[in-house]
């Protein structure tokens, strides 16, 4: 049974996982986007988001635990000053994970990681919501102008009966 188990593995010991999710991170704050397998993009974004969070309140305690997992100071210094700036009014999910298809080799799952705010393509063209609501009452046509209508036609049918009678 693997009851409280949430971590994945993925296959190594775990100074290999942490060190290989250390680089992954730092390419991904360099890069800001990285193609790599599926279960390694969803452990690297559990491993990155926190880290991302601590960089939004810069204060020397929150760089030495960041230095402490990411272990390279580029990165670090790119991750406050940019990054931070940059997701400083999200409240969370900097990432997105977008599936590619299998890889030719192994068919393994194969998916792209990227942080959400640099990309232009999908953050650019959003149109502005309407802020106006349309009710099912009929609120495209004019209620009075209805009445007014019907009534002229009312009294040009009786007008045109009174004309035909008088004729006859």
């Amino acid at each position: 049974m693997r009851h409280g188990k949430k971590i994945n593995h993925l296959g190594r010991k775990t100074a290999h996982r942490k060190s290989m999710l250390a680089n992954m991170a730092c390419s991904l704050i360099e890069h800001k986007r990285i193609n790599t397998t599926l279960a390694k993009a969803k452990a690297l974004k559990q491993f990155v988001e926190p880290m991302i969070t601590k960089s939004k309140d810069d204060t020397t305690h929150n760089r030495r635990i960041v230095f402490s997992r990411l272990r390279q100071k580029e990165a670090v210094t790119e991750l406050f000053r940019d990054v931070a700036s940059k997701v400083g009014d999200r409240p969370g999910g900097y990432t997105r994970i977008i599936k590619l298809g299998n890889r030719l080799g192994d068919n393994a799952e194969m998916a792209m990681i990227e942080l959400v705010d640099y990309n232009e393509l999908y953050n650019a063209s959003k149109p502005e919501k309407k802020s106006t609501r349309r009710s099912r009452r009929g609120g495209g046509k004019s209620t009075t102008a209805a009445p007014v209508a019907t009534e002229t036609k009312a009294a040009e049918s009786k007008s045109e009966t009174k004309a035909s009678n008088e004729e006859e």
